[in-house]
């Protein structure tokens, strides 16, 4: 019986599919980049300072306080998944500042003379960005429990975790791979970073909810990517947590704005080397 497979003649290279190279040059990238976490084991050490700080300190006195409704919620029950989007957003915010340093040592010039397509370069490591930021939700899981915070730790629940903290370091590293592709240089970058981080921050529910916020507060909030996200953990992270938009609302707006980065930020990557 004849075979029906087509018929391939030796020596005869056949290239794999365009979603195949894509797929290959976004791990790729995401493995070079998240590899060099090996190399730099303290800055695991130095990442949990902040989060620490937050729900040991202010989380503990505002406890106290009990001023601030939380729909039935502790205040650090209700705090713990603004913590861990904090910490996600504030590491992921500086992530453009290593595109300056590859730019600076010739790495960045390699990248784009690569056959890997723009796109999979910057998707690459905003996966990379999303994989680096597990270790921040590993830190407040482990605070949580040590304070008695009421954590969801069944597989689902964490697992729903650990995707939206990938998601959510995904996002805002774009964001700011795109500030770097703009401003160019570290001293520039830096500073802006920080004044990004906390009207972002504290334009969201990380903190309070958002029937305390003035009404143009508000609005900001609402076109704030990190209340979808803490909206999400919420809900997700802890228990008799809900959201308020809903999660798979949140999820969707999230995704929205990290598909919208990396095509744009696709766009500016090349102009970094100008």
């Amino acid at each position: 019986m004849r075979s029906s497979a087509p018929a391939v003649r030796p020596g005869v290279f056949r290239e794999p599919p365009a979603w195949q190279s894509f797929l290959v040059h976004v791990l790729a990238v995401a493995d070079a980049e998240a590899r060099k976490l090996s190399h730099d084991p303290v800055e695991l050490l130095t990442r949990a300072v902040q989060p620490t700080l937050w729900l040991a300190v202010f989380g503990q006195v505002m406890a106290r306080i009990r001023g601030v409704p939380t729909g039935g919620l502790g205040y650090l029950d209700f705090m713990a998944p603004g913590i861990l989007a904090q910490s996600v957003l504030f590491i992921a915010i500086f992530y453009g500042i290593a595109a300056i340093w590859e730019r600076d040592l010739g790495v960045l010039h390699k990248y784009l003379v690569s056959p890997a397509s723009r796109t999979a370069l910057v998707t690459g490591k905003a996966l990379s960005a999303g994989i680096r930021a597990l270790s921040q939700a590993a830190v407040v899981y482990g605070l949580a429990l040590l304070m008695g915070i009421h954590v969801r730790v069944t597989l689902p629940s964490v697992a729903a975790v650990l995707v939206l903290v990938v998601l959510g370091s995904a996002l805002f590293s774009m964001l700011s791979l795109i500030i770097a592709c703009l401003v160019k240089t570290r001293e520039r970058f830096m500073g802006i970073g920080q004044v990004l981080t906390m009207p972002l921050f504290f334009a969201s529910n990380a903190l309070y909810p958002l029937n305390l916020m003035p009404t143009w507060l508000r609005v900001l909030s609402v076109v704030n990517p990190l209340t979808y996200e803490v909206d999400a953990l919420r809900a997700l992270m802890v228990r008799g947590g809900v959201s308020l938009f809903g999660v798979g609302t949140d999820v969707g707006i999230l995704l929205a704005w990290t598909v919208f980065l990396i095509l744009a930020a696709a766009r500016l990557y090349p102009r970094i080397v100008v």
